[in-house]
């Protein structure tokens, strides 16, 4: 659950397009989970490689002797933090430098995943049966969830699927040796220390064994992913056996402590996620995106209206988003879509989650089509438009191929002055008037 922020999302990468006002990199055959992670400072910075490119075929030979010698210094720095010396040489005990890990952390692939596509395999008519299946199947368990925690179950379940297919995929990789790998020789090493640090403390703690301690190559754990800081904060045990165990087969404590999580980052009890809604023709679309919140009944004058018909929810504040421009599906989305954001911070994966959940609960496909031949940008054209944009006078405060809410104001602007429907959407037609 908690994520490395998509650059470091686990499995296969692919950057998804939301138009706005989110870049991501999303994982679809078993999808990442996880909020938002805090930046964090090394427990104590470590002599580590001088490039800071990622060894993959460097020195293969020696590469693991240097990697035991960063083991012994990196020991003196976990035991300041409260670790048995007992516990770190038993958790290290047969670790080595990961080739595989490495290889995933710099395999980051440039291929961008349309919004529909994403939505296609992440709303998947097996992905619903699985979460109905497990509706049934838990009843009483989620029920009992919902109650303690206030969270939806459905959200719950949709989260499960979204990470592991329902447990079906948690990772297999010893976490242990994939942090130490990472924060050794990763692109975020100070990061990966401290949740190396915190995996020691499970440990330690009695929660589970180095052996059993298994997950992703970016060190997110068992049925929902959580990362190892977020487990010590918010894990829970719900089965009541004095562990909390997000790694056996029973899905007990995960989805419980899924539900924790979700109850700190702040979600209303009984508020929806978001709803699909249609725009009105002429519709001011300075008003779309999440720097724009209007309450529902002001939604409402602007002409605003829940898709399918029916009175939009009287859910407090919200924001109209629209993940492919005004050619797409449009959603009013509220502050639980905010909380979901905080478990992954994608809209993609947020909207991901509040679709696989309603169609758990039985609700239909979206009214809206996609604009499903569109081309999409790479990440070298989405830097190229940045800058195009900036050097015509319309700033996007940098040029890192991340499509955030400046890049958004930008587009919106030049839009506007050239006459396009000033969506914001960073689409290969804006690009195009940009040459």
């Amino acid at each position: 659950m908690q994520s490395l922020f998509k650059a470091l999302g686990i499995g296969a990468l692919i950057a998804v397009t939301t138009g706005a006002p989110s870049w991501a990199v999303e994982r679809l055959e078993s999808p990442v989970p996880q909020p938002r992670p805090v930046r964090v400072a090394s427990v104590n910075p470590m002599p580590r490689p001088a490039s800071a490119a990622i060894p993959v075929a460097a020195a293969r030979s020696g590469a693991d002797a240097a990697f035991q010698n960063w083991i012994g210094r990196f020991r003196a720095t976990a035991l300041r933090q409260g670790i048995r010396p007992s516990v770190y040489d038993e958790a290290f005990r047969n670790v080595h430098l990961n080739q595989t890990v490495l290889e995933r952390a710099s395999n980051q692939s440039e291929f961008v995943l349309p919004i529909w596509d994403y939505l296609d395999r992440a709303v998947s008519d097996q992905r619903i049966a699985g979460g109905r299946a497990a509706l049934r199947k838990y009843g009483r368990l989620l029920d009992a969830i919902q109650a303690r925690y206030g969270v939806d179950k459905k959200i719950v379940v949709a989260i499960w699927g979204m990470e592991s297919a329902y447990g079906a995929q948690r990772g297999n990789l010893p976490l242990i040796e994939s942090l130490a790998t990472l924060a050794y020789s990763g692109p975020r090493s100070h990061f990966f220390e401290v949740q190396l640090i915190d995996a020691l403390k499970i440990v330690q703690h009695g929660d589970v064994t180095p052996a059993r301690m298994t997950g992703s190559w970016a060190g997110a754990m068992g049925h929902t992913q959580f990362m190892p800081s977020s487990y010590l904060q918010d894990a829970v045990d719900f089965s009541g056996d004095g562990k909390r165990d997000i790694w056996s087969d029973d899905p007990t404590d995960a989805l419980a402590s899924t539900a924790a999580y979700l109850r700190r980052a702040g979600w209303t009890p009984g508020q929806p996620w978001g709803v699909e809604v249609r725009l009105p023709r002429g519709f001011d679309y300075a008003q779309t995106g999440h720097r724009v919140t209007h309450d529902v009944a002001e939604w409402a004058r602007l002409g605003v209206r829940r898709a399918g018909g029916g009175a939009l929810p009287d859910a407090g504040p919200g924001q109209v988003i629209l993940p492919a421009g005004a050619r797409g599906a449009a959603f009013l989305v509220f502050h639980n879509f905010q909380v979901i954001l905080r478990y992954n911070a994608a809209d993609a994966y947020a909207l991901g989650v509040g679709r696989l959940a309603d169609r758990i609960g039985g609700a239909g496909p979206l009214e809206a089509s996609w604009p499903r031949g569109d081309g999409v940008l790479t990440q070298t054209e989405r830097v190229e438009l940045q800058s195009k944009l900036t050097a015509a006078g319309f700033d996007t405060k940098g040029a890192d191929g991340m499509i955030g809410p400046n890049t958004v104001a930008a587009v919106r602007a030049f839009q506007r002055s050239v006459g396009m429907i000033p969506d914001g959407y960073a689409s290969a037609a804006v690009l195009k008037r940009l040459q």
